[in-house]
Formats: C-alpha cells, sequence, structure tokens
C-alpha cells in the first residue's frame, strides 16, 4: 500500500500541514523521507491523526497527548481499546474541567447582572485572590 503525502493526510484528516508538521517535531507522528526529502506517512497516521484530534477536543493538551501515546506498545496507532482505557486515566481530569466550566457559566451570568467588571473584585477575572489586599500589579515580585 501506498504511503501518504503530507497534503493527502492533511486532507483526509483537514488538519493542516503545519499542524502535521509541528505534531511530527514533539514526535506525535512519524514519517519517512524519500530522496527527494519529502514526507511520507502510513496510512494508519490517519487514525493517529484523529485520536489527536478527538483528545484535544476533550481538553487535553498536547504533553499529555504525547504521554499517553508513549504508553502503546512499538508507538503503535491507538485502538478503541487504548482509547478506552486511556480516556478512563483522563476522567477525573474532564470531570474538573466540566466542575470549572459550569462555574464559569454561573458566574457568567452573575457579572453580566451586575456589570462591575472589577478585575480587583469580580470573582470571574480574580478568584479567591489572597493576594489582592496587597495591591494591585505583581505583588510577588516586588521586594
Amino acid at each position: 500500500m501506498a504511503a501518504l503525502t503530507i497534503g493527502q493526510v492533511a486532507h483526509r484528516t483537514g488538519v493542516a500541514t503545519s499542524a502535521l508538521r509541528y505534531w511530527e517535531e514533539l514526535g506525535l507522528l512519524t514519517s519517512v523521507r524519500t530522496a527527494g526529502n519529502q514526507r511520507r506517512y502510513d496510512r494508519s497516521t490517519i487514525r493517529r491523526v484523529s485520536f489527536i484530534r478527538a483528545a484535544q477536543r476533550v481538553g487535553l493538551t498536547l504533553e499529555e497527548i504525547a504521554a499517553a501515546l508513549t504508553t502503546l506498545p512499538q508507538a503503535r496507532t491507538p485502538t478503541a481499546a487504548d482509547w478506552a482505557r486511556l480516556s478512563r486515566t483522563w476522567r477525573q481530569r474532564l470531570d474538573d474541567q466540566i466542575a470549572r466550566i459550569e462555574r464559569l457559566r454561573d458566574e457568567l451570568d452573575s457579572c453580566i447582572g451586575c456589570g462591575c467588571l472589577s478585575l480587583r473584585s469580580c470573582a470571574l477575572n480574580n478568584p479567591s485572590d489572597a493576594l489582592a489586599q496587597r495591591g494591585p500589579g505583581a505583588v510577588l515580585l516586588e521586594p
């Protein structure tokens, strides 16, 4: 089966070629080079890119995705079973993220209602700011 060019992978996955090159630089993807130094990707790269995109959609960072991919034997493409196993490890992180988003939604309603827009006292822009009483700015950097 013929290897895919970077343009073909980009077309099939909807990911920009610049992102594919960056992900390869980070070690998320691998390619081989032709005699003319052009990238060629195995067809399984499409599934790997889909895995990366799905992980990003649930809010994972590229670092977290890279860590997950390193748990796969022989750097193989993730399977449905891999996704199920890895997603269990992300469940608490995602639950925390959902809770933060729900709090943001609830606080946003009250912020729009009061219209204070105060960076010093607004719970939305400055939640639990224990340093506010020391004044504005980078108070930790002051002598």
